[in-house]
């Protein structure tokens, strides 16, 4: 099975640029709805994800009591607990799901290293027959 089956779009993801304040993240995690968003650079290649535990930790660590001050910092200035290593369009299905069981979500990228989507541990579980099956009871 080809990685692009369960590819959502750059299109329809949620991100955040690497020049984004933290005010900026917040308002956008929160809108989207998600626990953790990928980082691009202007020029649409992939650096990064931003999860709530690091903005947490930031605000924590940094004392801010007040969302105005969240417009000093940078996001690629806070602490990012953890890198989410990217695919390439041509991995195959097994290297996606050992990568997807520590990740909610595997960024993907072209051969020119563009952010082109991602592919969330749901899609990957709703091709499982186990899924298939709950969801017809």
């Amino acid at each position: 099975m080809n990685l692009l089956f369960f590819l959502t779009p750059k299109a329809n993801c949620y991100y955040l640029f690497d020049d984004f304040t933290v005010r900026q993240a917040l308002e956008r995690m929160e809108s989207a709805g998600y626990t953790a968003l990928p980082i691009l650079r202007r020029d649409g290649s992939y650096c990064g994800t931003l999860t709530e535990g690091d903005l947490l930790w930031a605000v924590k660590n940094l004392c801010i009591m007040d969302m105005r001050e969240t417009e000093k910092y940078n996001i690629m200035d806070i602490a990012h607990r953890k890198y989410y290593v990217p695919v390439s369009v041509t991995t195959d299905i097994d290297e996606l799901v050992t990568r997807a069981v520590d990740q909610n979500f595997v960024p993907v990228v072209d051969d020119k290293d563009a952010f082109i989507g991602i592919v969330t541990r749901r899609a990957i579980l709703r091709c499982h027959p186990l899924y298939k099956e709950s969801a017809a009871v």
